[in-house]
């Protein structure tokens, strides 16, 4: 849960809310969003039990990826790699006159989408 927390506040900026113990499960739940307010809440939960999560493979995933717009694509990256942060597709532009995505992986191998629009 705390390199989770720690990947998606100081990389990506999200600002912890809260966070809590769910005993009928043995799970903490945490809350993330934007430091303005204004987006969607991001929920992780870590299940005390569940002693492994396996990934599917790229091409096998049902579930394919979350997006967060970023500020400043070469900043970001370059922070994440300096984290050690699995990047998976360097960043490249959607034509010539699209957004500057970039594609990393979480602490948990979620596959995260980042742009940076013009």
């Amino acid at each position: 849960m705390e390199k989770s927390i720690g990947f998606y506040t100081r990389l990506l900026g999200l600002k912890l809310l809260n966070r809590h113990e769910i005993s009928q499960n043995n799970a903490e739940v945490a809350f993330l969003q934007d430091p303005e307010g204004k987006g969607a809440k991001l929920e992780l939960t870590l299940y005390r039990n569940q002693k492994k999560f396996d990934q599917a493979e790229y091409e096998d995933r049902i579930f394919d990826h979350l997006a967060f717009e970023v500020k400043d694509m070469q900043k970001t990256v370059s922070a994440m790699r300096k984290e050690g942060v699995e990047i998976t597709d360097e960043p490249f532009r959607l034509g010539p006159h699209g957004s500057l995505i970039a594609f990393v992986e979480d602490p948990d191998g979620t596959l995260i989408e980042l742009i940076e629009r013009k």
